[in-house]
């Protein structure tokens, strides 16, 4: 009961408004879905489902808007970037983001990514950083580690060959005009308990992707990059490529902000 005699609590069950119901493609395991209901949450936080719009370029979120109860366009292959310009200068009162693999923003789309950050557009970019093409065939991708095996680099990626992955934060974060670039590590960890495990990356991932929305409200660039997991195409268990990815992605990439313009991540 609430202060008011004979009042009671309000309680809402079921998915947010912000998401369908219908049951996610994902694999088991896959970070891609947590990221969907953490930007769910984030715009029914902020009240902003009516004026969201997701521009869906390809990967594996390419079915996202299947998922997102939000107006979506689909862009061609690593365009996101430039679409989004697009429609935040015809609309600039509308909130506009997108979910872009590594392949689809660091190898086909860099230079629209770089473009769009070198302007600083008001625009917000969620990037899954999973290290490989999980969609097409677990091809060799940008952010591929030396010496992992995909289907393009059956002996592991070679340093001579490939040179080293691409570090997509650090060349956004490298430019004048991005007001918000930050790394978070989102898969949960197992613990010594075999009942628990740590949600610690969830908890940030909830936090960057609130804040890059706001950044956009107050007129900045915001690019958020999460570590991420493809155990099916790493051809490993669930736990084991959590675990890969804190020994061999985390110290690659690591998790933290690289520019906060706004100081959205002060006390």
């Amino acid at each position: 009961m609430s202060g008011t005699a004979g009042a009671l609590y309000e309680t809402t069950l079921g998915p947010l408004p912000t998401l369908t119901s219908k049951p996610t493609h994902y694999c088991a395991g896959c970070e891609h879905g947590t990221l969907t209901h953490l930007i769910a949450s984030a715009l029914e936080a902020l009240g902003a489902r009516e004026r969201a719009v997701l521009v869906n370029s390809v990967g594996c979120s390419v079915l996202a808007p299947d998922y997102l109860n939000v107006d979506a366009v689909e862009a061609p292959h690593g365009r996101a970037p430039a679409v989004m310009t697009g429609i935040k200068r015809a609309r600039p009162d509308l909130l506009v983001f997108s979910i872009q693999g590594d392949g689809d923003a660091a190898s086909i789309g860099l230079l629209e990514l770089l473009n769009a950050a070198n302007r600083g557009d008001p625009i917000t970019i969620f990037l899954v950083n999973n290290a490989i093409y999980g969609m097409t065939g677990g091809q060799m991708a940008p952010t591929t580690p030396v010496g992992m095996v995909t289907t393009t680099s059956p002996r592991g990626r070679d340093l001579a060959l490939s040179g080293p992955p691409i570090d997509a934060s650090k060349l956004v974060a490298s430019f004048e005009r991005p007001a918000y670039v930050r790394r978070v590590f989102l898969p949960v960890m197992p613990t010594a308990s075999p009942e628990f495990y740590n949600a610690r990356g969830a908890l940030e991932g909830a936090r960057a992707v609130r804040h890059a929305f706001e950044v956009q409200e107050r007129g900045g660039f915001a690019f958020v990059e999460f570590v991420s997991t493809c155990n099916v195409n790493w051809k490993m268990s669930v736990l084991d490529s959590k675990r890969y990815a804190a020994e061999v992605l985390a110290p690659l990439f690591p998790a933290g902000v690289l520019r906060d313009r706004f100081r959205m991540e002060s006390p």
